[in-house]
């Protein structure tokens, strides 16, 4: 008994040896293989979250080096400390004054 499909076009298509090797190839390219475009993607994504934290760390790095230059001067060293740490002469008195808004809620 010969086969009915044998002389049509997507019978030859799908016999294809050919086809087969193709087909299997490039489902072990994009499933199965070590370098799959799943585990690509993963790796893009990584790539992509540290490139993020390099730029804020650069950022960081800017912003302290400024810092760092503005605090060679005394008066800024100063002003820093009085700021920062609440610190003062010994003839002055600090009244901090905080509002309501100001205030960040402590969980």
């Amino acid at each position: 008994m010969a086969n009915p499909y044998k002389d049509k076009s997507w019978f030859k298509f799908i016999s294809n040896k050919y086809m087969w090797v193709l087909l299997f190839f490039g489902a072990w390219m994009i499933f199965l293989d070590n370098y799959s475009y799943f585990d690509h993607r993963i790796l893009d994504n990584q790539i992509s979250e540290l490139e993020e934290n390099k730029a804020y760390y650069q950022e960081e790095i800017e912003k302290d080096e400024n810092q760092i230059k503005q605090l060679k001067n005394p008066e800024q060293i100063e002003k820093y400390a009085r700021e920062k740490y609440f610190m003062k002469k010994d003839s002055e008195d600090i009244y901090i004054i905080e509002f309501e808004g100001d205030t960040i809620p402590e969980n």
